[in-house]
């Protein structure tokens, strides 16, 4: 207790005798967080008035909750929060796993070069843009794409509603896998090689290796990525989304997130798509808290 007190006093000794340190490195960073993240929060109040550009967050008339019973009592309502929620739970069902296998292989790959030439070609498709990426997709699956090509046929995909759900999936997983497993693969490197060596020599396999030596080395990691992947289903973002819909697959394609970009900015129902946008935060606040008690009690107390 003594030693730890001590260690505190020098901690705050220095913190004095260097404070403008920390003011010229923390000092800018907490601008911003204050000036972009915080200060915005104040434009939820519009989702409670019938919003007037001219007259202003403070002069515009309250009307309480009239825009989420509006969204709630809409006849489309269902569609677009199970398209969310379908888009969302079968993207984390399908992609959250690929980028930990991938790092459980790259692991398996004792020579560098080759693990790096093949790390490089998974990071890459990152670092496509989301509109470039579904510019590709709408290319490769057209009438006279190279899928059609092979397939012999004449079938443009982006008109049905049911291959929405499985391309935005696909192409997501090919685009986010490869950077996604860097953390898995940073996790790995410190993994015990003498409790590798001894599993090895007492005759365990590749899959026994994994799941004695690998598996808890990733563990904690696997467990806060799921939680929060799993809180935040309902945060799709709707550039892709946008950008892979046609008239034709409205009906699977239309989710929230579009939703609300296209009533607030094109249609200019400020107050109306505020409210859809915080009930749909308010959704994922709950589903992070819910996922994190579940998780907690399946993972001997540990959550986030």
């Amino acid at each position: 207790m003594e030693e730890k007190a001590r260690r505190k006093g020098r901690g705050l000794l220095y913190f004095r005798q260097h404070w403008q340190l920390y003011v010229i490195f923390l000092g800018p960073a907490f601008l911003l967080t204050l000036i972009f993240k915080y200060a915005p929060m104040g434009g939820i109040l519009i989702a409670f008035q019938n919003f007037n550009p001219i007259k202003g967050i403070f002069g515009s008339q309250w009307v309480g909750m009239k825009y989420f019973k509006r969204f709630l009592e809409s006849p489309d309502f269902i569609r677009y929060l199970v398209n969310t929620l379908k888009l969302s739970v079968y993207g984390l069902l399908w992609g959250f796993p690929i980028p930990i296998i991938l790092a459980l292989f790259l692991n398996q790959i004792k020579r560098t070069g080759i693990r790096k030439k093949i790390q490089t070609v998974l990071y890459m498709p990152n670092f496509v843009s989301v509109i470039v990426l579904c510019g590709m997709v709408r290319i490769l699956l057209s009438v006279t794409g190279p899928v059609n090509g092979l397939l012999h046929t004449s079938i443009n995909f982006m008109t049905i509603p049911e291959a929405f759900r499985p391309i935005y999936i696909i192409s997501g997983i090919w685009q986010g896998a490869g950077w996604a497993s860097i953390m898995y693969t940073a996790a790995l490197s410190n993994a015990s090689q003498e409790l590798r060596e001894a599993a090895a020599l007492d005759g365990a396999n590749i899959w026994q290796q994994i799941r004695v030596v690998d598996w808890p080395a990733i563990k904690d990691m696997v467990v806060i990525q799921f939680i929060l992947q799993a809180g935040n289903i309902m945060s799709i973002g709707f550039e892709k989304a946008y950008a892979l819909q046609t008239d034709m697959n409205l009906k699977s394609a239309e989710i929230i997130a579009t939703y609300v970009y296209k009533k607030g900015l094109l249609d200019g129902d400020y107050s109306f798509s505020t409210a859809v946008g915080l009930f749909n935060t308010i959704i994922n606040v709950i589903l992070l808290i819910a996922v994190n008690k579940i998780v907690e009690k399946m993972n001997d107390g540990q959550g986030i």
